[in-house]
């Protein structure tokens, strides 16, 4: 009787929500389909591609993350290039 006492004590002390940690899960097949139809969407260099595939072998939610930055990183390096082509050069070199 003393044991579940101190077992209900036990948990009613301690909220298992502050306890829990997130615990990495593999990506299943129908994830890594979903994955590579997510980055073939795009102009993605091969060596992305592998490493998001790598890190989805010991956790899926942490390769679509990956994924997600590498995409979102690789829209604002083309606006911002985009930006520089259309601005006019700032010398003017037709001195012939």
């Amino acid at each position: 009787m003393s044991k579940l006492l101190i077992e209900d004590n036990f948990e009613d002390s301690f909220d298992s929500s502050d306890w829990s940690e997130a615990v990495a899960v593999p990506a299943t097949d129908e994830d890594l389909l979903i994955l590579t139809q997510k980055l073939s969407n795009y102009l993605v260099p091969t060596q992305v591609f592998f490493q998001a595939v790598a890190i989805a072998a010991y956790d899926g939610a942490s390769a679509f993350r990956y994924a997600d930055n590498y995409l979102t990183s690789a829209k604002h390096k083309n606006k911002r290039r985009n930006v520089f082509l259309l601005r006019k050069p700032l010398t003017n070199f037709d001195y012939n």
